[in-house]
């Protein structure tokens, strides 16, 4: 069955996918990823997040954890077969950037910890297609080439949009973006994409019409270029060449009005049909493709690619039955173009805002796909009992999914200083921004009130006007009691005659039944939507 992951595509990849299953990858990575978290809440509510919601958006910083993981490169490469010269250079690259680009080190550290784990997944004929703008595309494809070796490298495919980005003032505009093209080996699935004739070229090479049919054709050598074939050498209508055909073959399609004598003695010649012929093959330089309409397939994300893009690519690289994944799925455009092309497809999104609009918009209004018969979603806990499991195996994970769960942005910085885990975002008559709910997750047992206090001196110091307390279990009558009576101490947010306590308490059973903290309009509620079930 179709399947649609909540969670990083490393773990996925390591942990749930099996090696040599899937046809073919398509990824495009987000290089800004503030621009994705932006779009989507903007589309739902029309305006924008606050500017300090970069801090919790943007993946790309060099911290402690992309340090280690740096770090371990090495060692991973050389369990994957890579070899010890790209190694070596991935070192040597690596110290260089880090001074000098280190956001860059981050994404490329990132992605290349990934596609290791890509290439084992994809069967021997499996391709992948990577997808990015020329800011990091050479960066890029040296790592390519490293994890999956130059030899099979395909092509550096060119989309060029129809609109420009923007005017440059010292420098052409850009107007095109990348996709690395690679096989995981030699032998690869591979349906030579074409594309409609230029009218002006049938015009002028297709200009026959059949009075019967009306239509299309121009005409074709018969004889032979190889000279040197005594047994196809006939006469054939009164003239006497070397044909392509034995003379029981000509004499059948001559029957069947395919050969064509303009005139008495000119050299037969062979019809071929317009509508026989496959058009002009493809290159790579695709220009013929039009950015995302946003009447049309829009789904509110910045960096959308359109459904023709994937559907070329897919036709172009599997067949129908094979399996195609998106580790980086965002608004689902692979999803849908793969069901459209009768292909099976995985996708993989970290963030379950993009869960939520892909199950309700692309696969379900779009697709008419029902979940549970059509696909499954997966890695979202759906009991208590799933939520202490994914405490004990991921904790960040853990807080995450809970802020994630209650319609906020969480932090993408792990740390484990019990700082804030997340924000929620609501409107406020009279203020043109978005105002937040600062939140703190805690999935362990020793919840005190010196975590509650703590809350309180965010809530003092920060620019929430409410926080928010996630913990796994109840706390005990007398520890509820005292946690309650300091939370009421903060007093009252109060919005259009409506009290909204400033700080508040939820628990993991409570989030999995539904409920929700008590806020003015949260931004990305109010489509009847926004408890989804998600199973998994």
């Amino acid at each position: 069955m179709n399947r649609l992951y909540y969670g990083d595509c490393l773990t996925i990849m390591r942990d749930k996918m099996k090696l040599a299953s899937v046809d073919l990858i398509y990824l495009d990575p987000p290089f800004n990823s503030n621009r994705e978290y932006n779009a989507i809440y903007k589309d739902e509510t029309g305006r924008p997040l606050p500017d300090q919601i970069e801090a919790f958006c943007d993946m790309w910083t060099l911290d402690e954890e992309r340090e280690r993981s740096i770090r371990h490169m090495p060692i991973l490469m050389r369990e994957s077969g890579i070899d010890d010269g790209v190694v070596t250079f991935w070192q040597t690259w690596m110290n260089a950037l880090r001074n000098t680009r280190p956001r860059l080190l981050a994404y490329l550290s990132y992605m290349v910890e990934r596609l290791i784990y890509m290439r084992p997944i994809l069967k021997p004929t499996g391709t992948l297609y990577l997808h990015c703008d020329p800011t990091a595309s050479h960066y890029i494809k040296v790592m390519l080439d490293g994890v999956f070796g130059h030899k099979n490298f395909r092509n550096e495919i060119v989309w060029r949009r129809t609109n420009a980005k923007g005017l440059a003032t010292k420098r052409l505009a850009s107007n095109h973006d990348v996709i690395l093209f690679y096989g995981k080996d030699a032998k690869v699935s591979w349906n030579p994409p074409h594309e409609a004739h230029d009218p002006d070229y049938v015009e002028k090479f297709y200009r026959h019409v059949e009075d019967d049919t009306g239509r299309r054709y121009t005409l074709g050598d018969l004889t032979n270029p190889n000279k040197n074939r005594p047994n196809l050498e006939y006469e054939f209508l009164g003239v006497r060449r070397v044909w392509r055909w034995t003379n029981e073959r000509m004499q059948r399609a001559y029957e069947e009005g395919l050969v064509v004598q303009s005139s008495e003695g000119a050299v037969p010649r062979l019809k071929r049909y317009l509508d026989e012929q496959k058009g002009r093959a493809i290159d790579d330089i695709w220009s013929d493709i039009a950015p995302v309409s946003p009447r049309s397939e829009g789904l509110g994300y910045a960096t959308q690619k359109p459904l023709a893009l994937l559907e070329r690519i897919i036709k172009a690289s599997s067949n129908e039955g094979d399996v195609v994944f998106d580790p980086f799925c965002g608004c689902a455009t692979t999803m849908e173009a793969a069901q459209r092309l009768n292909r099976r497809w995985i996708g993989i999104d970290i963030a379950i805002h993009a869960i939520k609009r892909v199950a309700r918009i692309r696969l379900g209004d779009r697709c008419k796909l029902v979940e549970g018969h059509d696909y499954t979603i997966d890695g979202v806990p759906k009991n208590l009992e799933g939520s202490r499991d994914l405490w004990k195996r991921d904790k960040y994970h853990f807080q995450k999914w809970a802020v994630e769960q209650v319609d906020g942005f969480v932090t993408t910085k792990r740390t484990a200083d019990g700082g804030i885990d997340g924000r929620l975002y609501f409107a406020v008559p009279e203020k043109p921004d978005l105002q937040s709910m600062a939140i703190e997750v805690k999935g362990g047992k020793n919840v005190s009130i010196a975590d509650v206090r703590a809350l309180r001196g965010v809530l003092d110091n920060d620019q929430a006007l409410m926080a928010g307390l996630i913990v796994m279990d109840r706390p005990g009558t007398v520890k509820e009691r005292n946690f309650k009576r300091f939370m009421a101490d903060a007093g009252d947010l109060s919005v259009m005659s409506m009290q909204y306590p400033r700080m508040q308490l939820l628990t993991v059973e409570e989030i999995l039944e539904g409920v929700r903290f008590v806020t003015p309009s949260v931004a990305g509620r109010g489509t009847g939507q926004e408890n989804l079930p998600l199973s998994g």
